[in-house]
């Protein structure tokens, strides 16, 4: 599961995904992820920090709350220790942006793998 309000780069991190073999949901707002998350359950959580009025790390909370086995990741324009403390103690894997697709890419098959 991809969330970012950013329909350009959501659409890209999902190219690389689903090119990488990953099935891939894509959302574009905080209501619409959240109510995916109550009802199934992601391999994979990729979300930006910044979703308009609501705060990407709130997703990952519930989603790790529900399923602490879902991995979490974090992305952000905002390289802040504060908000990387927020994302870590949150579970989250945290990935300052720019980011190349065989970062991202390596990084869910990294953490994919230890949990198959």
């Amino acid at each position: 599961m991809i969330v970012d309000d950013d329909q350009g780069l959501l659409r890209l991190v999902k190219s690389w995904l689903v090119g990488a073999g990953f099935e891939v949901d894509a959302y574009d707002q905080f209501e619409p992820a959240k109510r995916a998350l109550m009802s199934s359950v992601p391999t994979v959580l990729v979300t930006d920090v910044r979703l308009g009025a609501f705060n990407g790390l709130q997703l990952v909370v519930l989603a790790k709350l529900a399923h602490p086995e879902v991995v979490a990741i974090v992305l952000t324009g905002f390289d802040d220790p504060v908000l990387r403390k927020e994302a870590t103690d949150a579970g989250a894997i945290f990935l300052p942006k720019p980011i190349r697709a065989e970062q991202l890419i390596d990084v869910v098959q990294t953490y994919t793998s230890v949990i198959s």
